[in-house]
């Protein structure tokens, strides 16, 4: 379905009960950002907002993609799946073998759809040109402060529009733009975008790269400015597949090389110059929650500012998930599924992304398994398959298993995981926000292959396997042994999952190391395959919380302990437990030489400011503040972790 404009949009969630105005006013400064993090961490991603007094003429709508039906209302389908079937049917389609003239022709009428996809540039001025500002000054938006160590306001839904220098091929991005001036921002792109890449072009060529940034429109322009589409997919092309309307451009006032939709709510254009010095940039509270820390990047410079009548300026706060990028998360994993199968890995069934992998951090792939060695053979395939690259940890498993009742899936993984000899370890591409990795942007990934082993891939003369007990272990046991041991959490146990989850207070170098080694050595450990260690602070009963912080502070490669001992069972055999360090890393206790950052929480006193006018809100109960929660997991008061040495005091009790 193809909305009109945002407005459009707005007006539909408003019907389906999906939308609360906010008709008090908020301060886009923090306020903002603290409302819309307690509503999207209400349950089911709470409701879209509509802040109409910003101090601005601006309304702002948040949490607009924060669930999955608002994420379907977005793209027009019933379920997310919906899309997956029709890729893969016209995928099918496509590749098809043709032997005769009747089989052709049926293919005539999905071809006119095809073309009917395309963008198209039209004639004059659209709606996104209504009003221009005679002054530019990127200060009468409603620019959110998301975090209170944010280094100032940032655009945090902009569809950033470059072109190839030579080619004049189309880009369209999402890059976050911090503000410093009326007319001045930073373009954080990082060095495997695509604009980053258009950028290194006009930088050999000396020139100045024309930019052109919408905000609003059709919702569908945002999620197509994140999918990570090849880079001769034009972004707008995938956006009229998914409206099953074509995306109509205008060109741009200062910038004319650059088209922009018609139908946006802003346009920013403006132009990065290579001769200007780097502007140092961030920090910034991000989608993994925490901070990215500050550095350089180039300058955007503002020639216009243009909007429709009555436009409202979308923006969306990222951190500790769940939040509403978790939903744009969703719904490239199931869109991008059909691609993925068809071109790059045939066996592959289906595939999730949990919410406290943060994207790229934790993927599940579930396979059609054939053959020896398919495990390893989709995991080369997928660490090379576009964004996938900057995967870590990847759990692959076979048909019999649920993908998405997790305690089941670990169950099954577990019961055919030898951690010995199916856990394998690489190095490569990472995210540049992955922090834990010893290098900016290159890093350990892990592959854990739960699939049902055939005989090719088992060596039962070596390793002792067999299901055991676990009635002998206890958490009062392991902590009067070792008191630097927080907390435990054994409730895996319960479900024949042979994993532990520890809470460590580390204090010496290779602590982790030599605890794992001692803790493997007690007689109740026979049987147990892994176990995860992190931080003190961390309820390692809370599950979630504690995988996503575990899933941060890992390097696979560098931070994992295998340790092999003689089985109990069997003492010809024997067994293998796999330890995992995602506490933090520091300089003093691990020989880590970057910076680290802190997790993001709002401040007491916009925590405070929000208590007091929740009532004047008119949104319902009131709901406290998820930052809370957090508070004893912080380290210090910055975005940085300054002192390396020394830890959080709280212990969960």
């Amino acid at each position: 379905m193809a909305y009109k404009n945002q407005q459009e949009f707005i007006h539909a969630l408003e019907a389906a009960g999906e939308l609360l105005r906010i008709r008090a006013f908020v301060d886009p400064k923090l306020e903002i950002a603290e409302i819309t993090d307690r509503i999207s961490k209400s349950g089911e991603g709470g409701k879209a907002l509509l802040f109409e007094n910003t101090g601005t003429e601006f309304p702002v709508l948040m949490n607009a993609y924060g669930s999955e039906k608002r994420m379907c209302m977005a793209l027009g389908v019933g379920q997310l799946d919906d899309t997956t079937r029709e890729i893969e049917g016209l995928f099918k389609l496509l590749s098809a073998p043709r032997e005769g003239l009747l089989d052709k022709l049926k293919l005539l009428p999905k071809l006119g759809q095809f073309a009917g996809w395309m963008p198209a540039v039209r004639s004059g001025r659209g709606e996104c040109q209504e009003v221009i500002m005679k002054d530019p000054d990127i200060g009468r938006l409603p620019v959110i402060t998301c975090w209170p160590k944010d280094g100032g306001p940032f655009v945090t839904l902009p569809i950033i529009h470059t072109k190839d220098l030579y080619t004049g091929t189309r880009n369209v991005g999402m890059y976050r733009m911090q503000v410093f001036a009326p007319t001045l921002t930073g373009m954080h792109w990082h060095k495997h975008k695509v604009s980053a890449r258009h950028f290194a072009e006009y930088k050999k060529a000396g020139q100045r790269m024309p930019i052109a940034v919408a905000l609003g429109g059709d919702p569908v322009y945002a999620y197509s400015a994140t999918a990570p589409l090849p880079e001769n997919v034009d972004e707008y092309m995938l956006a009229g597949f998914l409206r099953k309307k074509k995306v109509e451009l205008v060109k741009c006032i200062t910038q004319p090389e650059i088209e922009v939709p018609a139908d946006a709510d802003f346009v920013i254009e403006g132009y990065v110059d290579p001769a200007d010095d780097l502007i140092w940039e961030g920090p910034f509270g991000d989608h993994t929650g925490y901070y990215s820390l500050p550095d350089w990047y180039p300058r955007f410079h503002i020639t216009a500012i243009t909007h429709r009548k009555n436009a409202v300026y979308p923006a969306t706060i990222v951190g500790i998930p769940p939040q509403e990028d978790a939903w744009l998360g969703k719904a490239t994993e199931r869109i991008f599924l059909a691609p993925i199968k068809m071109t790059l890995v045939p066996e592959i069934v289906d595939m999730d992304m949990p919410v406290e992998g943060v994207f790229h951090n934790l993927v599940i792939a579930q396979i059609r398994k054939e053959y020896a060695g398919q495990g390893q053979k989709v995991m080369n395939a997928m660490w090379g398959a576009g964004q996938m690259m900057f995967n870590k940890i990847l759990v692959i498993t076979d048909e019999p298993a649920s993908i998405r009742d997790y305690r089941l899936l670990a169950r099954y993984v577990f019961r055919h995981l030898n951690p010995a000899t199916d856990v394998s370890f690489s190095q490569g591409p990472m995210d540049v926000l992955d922090h834990s990795c010893s290098k900016l942007g290159f890093g350990g990934k892990m592959c854990i292959d739960g699939t049902d082993k055939m005989e090719e891939e088992t060596d039962t003369e070596t390793w002792q396997l067999k299901t055991v007990a676990y009635d002998r272990l206890s958490a009062a046991m392991l902590q009067a042994r070792w008191p630097e041991i927080a907390a435990v959490n054994l409730s895996l146990l319960a479900e024949q999952i042979p994993c532990l989850v520890l809470a460590v207070k580390k204090d010496r170098p290779g602590h982790i190391r030599a605890l794992h080694e001692a803790i493997c050595g007690l007689e109740e450990m026979e049987g147990i395959k892994m176990v995860l260690y992190v931080e003190h602070t961390v309820d390692p009963v809370d599950l979630p919380v504690a995988l996503w912080r575990f899933c941060n502070n890992l390097d696979p490669r560098r931070d994992h302990l295998l340790t092999v001992r003689p089985s109990r069972i069997d003492p010809t055999k024997q067994s293998a437990c796999l330890g995992l360090d995602g506490t933090r890393k520091t300089k003093e206790l691990d020989n880590f030489q970057r910076d680290w950052p802190n997790i993001i929480i709002a401040d007491d006193a916009t925590i405070r400011a929000v208590d007091e006018k929740w009532t004047h809100l008119g949104i319902g109960e009131f709901l406290p503040s998820p930052s809370l929660k957090f508070k004893h997991q912080v380290y210090g008061e910055e975005a940085v972790v300054n002192d390396q040495s020394s830890g959080a005091e709280a212990v969960i009790s």
